[in-house]
């Protein structure tokens, strides 16, 4: 049986034979459509282009060969089975070229047919997996990101899903993985790409202005204030509001944001009129959120109500050769603004880079590869005109000192890791063992049998 409902187009000029093949497939979960001309065929294919065509090559208005030809210039995607009873070599080889995928010779028995069919429907669906796979495998850059490797494909898939909603995102990753990048990305492919995208870092601005900085303020709300001034809220209006370093934010601002939030009113400062907005909140940190909260820093509440989605930015050091990726691509890019020469990286420079631990994340490689291409000539970066702590080979720990030739380490059995692992994360949370489940990925009741067992001297 046919696995899926495929739309069939069968072209066939006999009206016994269509009646035939009509029968052979009636038990086929397929929509079977008949034409009995070229010119019908072209027709329903401009308007509903079917999955399968079942193609004579003789017809009574048009040779099968030019409909291939349209096809395979108009309508590649549309499989095709060329059915014809003056079959030969050279008009298989022919039909196949014009991208034919098989070649059956009249009369065509109805095992011979539906096992055909049966061949194209996996042929397809094959295809359309090596495509999915291909997008998702070999994006190499993605709205504003550079990087292949299975972090960050995970991450550009979410970004994908997350981004036609409305909920609000929260972004979690070290200094310089691209927060900001990925708020863009979420804006971009979002149905509010239109609209403006405002980003306001909470922790830069001074806690006396922020207030006015998020919703605004009417002339004379406090000294300085010599003019009504719009907040980040309402430039954002019709689009997105991307928060930086959120958890900067003072406690009492905290409670209003959670009430904008749940109202979607905002009322500026100094003012007695409250303001509708529509805005979408993505905002992001470099702290834990969850240890903000459990500290008192953070309002739970509010945490809930922004940790709709979840992102997480992975560091550096976690994306394998991506750093090659975006440091090649960090090159031309400085080179082409500085007026230089250099268009890549030397051998030895790519794995010093590769090498190293990146502390910094994104930002700090910028940061290195701008101060080669500034300070030195040349084709290609080379080893002796990285800065420090790149100039010299780094440790194991990464830390920028000589490298050492490292004592043996003992192996340390994977239950005894394990034990150390729960045993740390519960003492971080201060016995809190559904906050500790959470750092470590697992579920509470994991530990708990842990625990159970090693009470049990196990």
């Amino acid at each position: 049986m046919v696995d899926e409902r495929l739309n069939v187009l069968l072209v066939e000029d006999t009206p016994s034979l269509a009646a035939l093949y009509q029968a052979y497939l009636q038990d086929e979960p397929l929509s079977l459509t008949v034409v009995s001309n070229g010119r019908q065929a072209l027709e329903h294919i401009r308007q509903q282009p079917p999955d399968i065509l079942l193609l004579d090559l003789i017809l009574p208005d048009m040779p099968g060969m030019e409909i291939l030809q349209w096809l395979h210039r108009e309508h590649p995607e549309v499989t095709t089975i060329v059915m014809t009873a003056h079959g030969s070599v050279d008009v298989a080889v022919d039909a196949m070229r014009l991208g034919a995928h098989d070649f059956i010779n009249k009369p065509v028995e109805a095992e011979r047919l539906k096992v055909t069919l049966h061949n194209t429907m996996k042929f397809r669906h094959l295809n359309q997996l090596v495509d999915r796979f291909r997008h998702e495998i070999e994006q190499k850059r993605f709205q504003g990101f550079i990087g292949e490797s299975l972090p960050m494909q995970k991450v550009y898939r979410l970004i994908e899903n997350a981004a036609p909603s409305s909920a609000t995102v929260f972004i979690t990753g070290e200094s310089g993985t691209g927060k900001e990048v990925c708020a863009e990305a979420i804006h971009q492919l979002s149905g509010r790409s239109e609209g403006p995208f405002i980003a306001l870092n909470c922790a830069a601005i001074p806690k006396d202005l922020m207030e006015s900085e998020l919703f605004g303020h009417i002339k004379g709300a406090f000294t300085g204030a010599l003019q009504d001034r719009d907040g980040a809220v309402i430039r954002a209006d019709g689009g997105t509001l991307f928060m930086d370093e959120i958890c900067e934010m003072d406690l009492e601002l905290q409670s209003k944001l959670l009430r904008f939030l749940q109202t979607g009113l905002i009322q500026p400062v100094g003012s007695s009129r409250q303001i509708k907005v529509d805005v979408r909140i993505v905002c992001a940190t470099n702290r834990d959120p969850l240890v903000e909260v459990e500290q008192g820093r953070f309002r739970e509440d509010l945490y809930y109500r922004l940790h709709v989605i979840p992102v997480h930015l992975p560091p550096l050091r976690e994306r394998g050769a991506d750093v090659i990726s975006i440091a090649t691509a960090l090159v031309r890019q400085a080179s082409r603004e500085e007026g230089k020469s250099f268009v890549g990286l030397s051998e030895a420079t790519k794995d010093r880079l590769q090498a190293y631990h990146w502390p910094g994340n994104v930002r700090q490689l910028q940061n290195v590869i701008r101060n080669a291409v500034v300070l030195h000539q040349g084709e290609w970066i080379e080893l002796d005109m990285l800065p420090a702590p790149l100039d010299k080979p780094q440790s194991q720990g990464g830390s920028g000192q000589a490298a050492v030739e490292p004592a043996a380490a003992p192996i340390i059995p994977l239950a005894s890791l394990e034990r150390q692992a729960i045993e740390r994360a519960i003492q971080h949370c201060q016995g809190n063992v559904s906050r500790a489940a959470a750092l470590l990925e697992v579920s509470p009741s994991t530990i708990y049998r842990k625990l159970q067992s090693w009470g049990k001297g196990v």
